[in-house]
């Protein structure tokens, strides 16, 4: 988000031989018997392997406007934004609240070293495993290129995460990556448009096999950008795994007419987009978080509240918690995002990863 925190540190898977007409009859039901009990076990090592195979990459797979997970199975994500780059030490204190929200996601903030101290691959590994430890998703993000026009943040953050892709390779059931947080301030959709076309190709070039999540221009907050171009951007994928998120603040949503149509920037394209950040207002103005979360609801779309707690320089009132173990929660944001009608707790399902289903 923009500026939503101020850090005081710096300005994320029989064939039967031939029998000849020697062949006994006690020899080729042998043969007959063993090539059965082979083909019975193939079938029973392919489905003990589990449907975590069912999609090509072994994880999450975006099937048009819907996110399917390992098994196949729709995941829409209820979660909830950390920002463990700013406070490492409040990682396992926060993750293990958030999940005792109920929520099913959780997007964590991670820096490559442009503006913030640069996470390394053991951190990275620390805390997606304390997401998978407490039965959420990760989901992953850049926060240095946020608002930057500079196709050189881009550049970085993906050099970043192809530096990080052994946290990421294995983990497709668990991680999504963000590859960017809000890159490109403007609302430019072609400057947009261009980087994330070179920038994908150049992930998967390198291994990368996770789904990708890619933030709208304008702060997140320009949809546009989405209907104009996110076709061509989901193109680029050689996997055609990658979906987009709109961040949801006084721009992009407003009120409901405003938040409708920009959802539908992706939906009626066949795109699929979640709400990657959203507040109940902020320095642009009001937000109607109420219709957010009912229209995702009522339209299976993911969304994703910021941000736990650590807001500062005049923002902390987007802070969901008042304590890092969420014992208390803000009156005005928190109760409404996690108790409220629509609200994590009421519509959040755990990932089938996590489950026996």
């Amino acid at each position: 988000m923009k500026k939503s925190i101020s850090i005081t540190l710096c300005a994320a898977l029989l064939a039967l031989s031939g029998c000849s007409q020697n062949t006994s009859s006690d020899a080729l039901s042998s043969d007959i018997s063993s090539a059965a009990s082979e083909s019975q076990s193939t079938a029973s090592q392919e489905e003990s392997s589990g449907s975590s195979l069912q999609n090509g990459n072994g994880g999450f797979k975006v099937e048009g406007t819907k996110l399917l997970d390992a098994n196949g199975k729709e995941f829409i994500m209820r979660g909830i934004n950390h920002a463990h780059t700013w406070y490492l030490d409040e990682d396992t204190t926060a993750i293990k609240a958030i999940a005792e929200t109920g929520s099913n996601v959780v997007r964590v903030v991670c820096s490559d070293g442009e503006q913030w101290t640069k996470d390394t691959e053991d951190m990275l590994e620390t805390v997606i495993d304390l997401c998978i430890d407490n039965e959420m998703i990760a989901v992953v993000e850049v926060h240095d290129a946020t608002g930057k026009d500079d196709k050189t943040a881009l550049d970085k953050a993906t050099d970043y995460w192809i530096e990080m892709k052994n946290a990421l390779i294995g983990k497709e059931q668990y991680v999504i990556l963000n590859i960017a947080n809000e890159w490109t301030g403007g609302w430019n959709g072609e400057l947009w448009r261009d980087g994330y076309t070179e920038s994908i190709p150049k992930l998967r070039e390198a291994g990368i096999k996770n789904t990708i999540l890619v933030d709208a221009a304008g702060w997140g907050q320009y949809a546009k950008s989405i209907g104009d171009y996110g076709k061509e951007v989901f193109d680029s994928d050689p996997d055609k795994n990658t979906m987009f998120a709109v961040h949801m603040y006084g721009t992009a949503g407003k009120n409901s007419s405003v938040i409708e149509k920009n959802l539908r920037f992706a939906t009626d394209n066949g795109l699929c987009v979640i709400v990657g950040e959203f507040g109940y207002t902020h320095t642009d103005g009001d937000v109607d978080e109420a219709f957010i979360m009912k229209y995702c609801q009522e339209n299976g779309i993911g969304y994703i509240g910021w941000s736990w707690k650590g807001n500062s320089g005049g923002v902390e009132y987007l802070d969901i918690a008042n304590s890092w173990d969420g014992s208390v929660l803000s009156a005005d944001w928190g109760e409404n995002l996690v108790n409220g009608e629509n609200g994590i707790k009421q519509t959040s399902v755990k990932c089938s990863v996590f489950t026996k289903e």
